[in-house]
């Protein structure tokens, strides 16, 4: 069930960080940026002292985190 979890949490926030970028993914990429922030804003949520659990709070965690990851490649990708 913790995997049904996260995937489902990762495609709604990569969505989400989708939409506030201005970007346009498809499923699979939204699903994997979505991870991938779940990661990062869960190790910054973690190294400031926030414990934020349940449908709400981590899907908030993935979408800051994958807001990060899309901003991060957006600098790479510019520079290249």
């Amino acid at each position: 069930m913790n995997i049904i979890f996260w995937i489902i949490v990762g495609i709604i926030a990569g969505w989400l960080a989708e939409q506030i970028m201005g970007r346009n993914h498809g499923l699979l990429t939204n699903l994997i940026v979505g991870i991938v922030g779940a990661l990062i804003g869960g190790f910054i949520a973690n190294a400031l002292g926030f414990a934020w659990g349940g449908w709400i709070g981590s899907t908030i965690v993935a979408t800051l985190g994958a807001i990060i990851l899309l901003f991060l490649l957006g600098l790479v990708k510019r520079k290249a």
